[in-house]
């Protein structure tokens, strides 16, 4: 089958039109048919190696994918041509976080990540453990079910930040996927007052799309202003950018740190504002029992959020993966998705 392959030993990503195809190991494992697998900033991180990987095996990468049921284990609940989306993280369920449901600080083995430590979906064919696996209503598509998993992240985010009040001053700092989400997500709720800042002129043009009349500016316009905010939502995983704009809190304010930063990177802040305005850092790691609440985000968001085109989501073979990441690179979209088995 076709895939996209990632040597750990030497850091490079290859396509290759002869995989071998996944099958069944337990009863209740089921092989998707992938439909649309993305690309994550979690898996550019990875191919510069600035994140943990499987350095043993070459595996194809992958955690953000939609399919259908192509085989299903005989002890199985799902059956062949479901349409399915994956939670890629998996813990080891018997460490006292994983059984307090906090299973993204489990002390046990970490992996099991699909996409990262197994067998991911930048392929034709993915097989996963049923209790991964999540059935999709009739009205979401597969093309936006490709969305789950960074919606599933945005939910947990949000609700590490809740309350988050209509009529708070926010601050979305970078206009990346997943600043764009965020953007969808708080809309979707009711705020209004909103600001995205962003350095790269073509994403803010991408934000314009979503119809949302937040304010659009840059980095050098938010640091000339003297303006506070409530909420600062950090989505560019970028050190220096959070300790710059950690200075923007009103008291009582929230940081949250959503992007994903380099193990080795470092960021000074004034712990005198933290005890002086009493501000709260919030950290968010992936997206622990999220997944049902995003697929209820993308029933109810539909084509007036969800759309690939409002987004700046482009769609890609997995033959043009070089075009995908130089674009990328570029900022001329916001994300990249491969769209496989068509």
């Amino acid at each position: 089958m076709e895939a996209l392959v990632y040597d750990g030993v030497s850091q490079t990503i290859s396509y290759v039109s002869d995989y071998p195809v996944p099958t069944l190991i337990n009863d209740t494992d089921v092989i998707v048919k992938v439909a649309y697998s993305g690309v994550c900033g979690t898996d550019l991180h990875i191919i510069q190696g600035k994140f943990p990987v499987s350095e043993e095996n070459s595996l194809p990468l992958g955690h953000e994918f939609s399919g259908e049921i192509y085989e299903a284990g005989k002890a199985s609940i799902f059956k062949k041509g479901q349409k399915v989306v994956v939670d890629p993280n998996r813990a080891c369920s018997l460490c006292d976080y994983c059984r307090d449901r906090n299973y993204q600080f489990c002390t046990g083995s970490s992996k099991y990540t699909i996409g990262i430590w197994q067998d991911g979906g930048w392929a034709q064919y993915v097989r996963a453990p049923q209790d991964q696996v999540f059935a999709l209503p009739a009205d979401i598509t597969l093309e936006q079910a490709g969305l789950c998993e960074p919606y599933s992240c945005v939910s947990h985010g949000f609700d590490r930040a809740a309350p988050l009040s209509v009529g708070q001053k926010i601050l979305i700092v970078g206009a990346g996927i997943i600043g764009n989400l965020w953007v969808t997500t708080l809309h979707h709720h009711g705020h209004r007052d909103v600001t995205v800042s962003e350095m790269n002129q073509n994403r803010l043009k991408i934000v314009e799309r979503l119809d949302t009349g937040y304010r659009l500016i840059s980095p050098d316009v938010l640091s000339a202003e003297t303006i506070q905010y409530d909420v600062i939502i950090d989505c560019t995983g970028v050190a220096k950018v959070m300790e710059s704009t950690f200075n923007y809190l009103n008291p009582g304010g929230k940081y949250v740190l959503f992007g994903c930063c380099s193990p080795n990177a470092k960021a000074q802040v004034n712990p005198f504002q933290i005890y002086n305005k009493e501000l709260t850092i919030i950290g968010v790691k992936v997206n622990p029992f999220s997944f049902p609440k995003a697929i209820k985000w993308l029933s109810a968001m539909g084509d007036r959020y969800i759309d690939y085109h409002k987004l700046g989501v482009k769609t890609y073979s997995l033959s043009q993966y070089q075009d995908a990441l130089k674009d990328l690179k570029a900022g001329n979209i916001s994300k990249a998705v491969f769209k496989i088995n068509s």
